[in-house]
């Protein structure tokens, strides 16, 4: 098992949840990517967004099909400034590589917000730690071993 996919799957055994992670020879960096290689929809994809909130890192699991709203999700935290951070700001939160970040298995507590939109599905692929490897669940079960928030995190048009 590759290194970074260790403490993923670990974070979900210790919440009660079995992750069977695949390695695909396709990219699955971008959200199209992972939905071509995988053959499901872009919007089954989850994106592991990581954003500053007044400067503290933070997580937003977004649809594959939605575009963060900034705006949303400081409100969802109860900040106001919230901005992109660089890769190794990414890299010291989370332990993960921009692209193959997942939704949970962090070097440390972060708080994570699931978008609302990303429940509607009964499947949903994550990555796990590399831009290969993913992994699919249940939306219940990834708001459960996230310890996400749900909230609406999409922009809107």
């Amino acid at each position: 098992m590759h290194p970074n996919v260790e403490p993923v799957v670990a974070a979900a055994s210790a919440a009660g949840v079995t992750i069977e992670p695949r390695d695909f020879p396709d990219s699955t960096r971008t959200a199209a990517d992972a939905a071509a290689a995988i053959g499901v929809p872009v919007g089954a994809i989850v994106k592991s967004l990581v954003f500053l909130v007044d400067e503290q890192p933070v997580v937003a699991l977004v649809s594959g099909e939605n575009q963060l709203d900034e705006k949303k999700l400081a409100a969802a935290v109860g900040g106001s400034a919230c901005r992109r951070p660089d890769a190794s700001t990414v890299r010291n939160a989370t332990g993960f590589p921009i692209g193959g970040i997942p939704p949970f298995g962090y070097r440390q507590p972060l708080p994570v917000f699931v978008d609302r939109d990303l429940l509607g599905f009964d499947e949903v692929w994550a990555a796990a730690g590399t831009p290969h490897i993913n992994f699919s669940i249940s939306p219940a079960d990834l708001v459960a071993v996230s310890g996400a928030t749900t909230a609406d995190l999409a922009r809107r048009p």
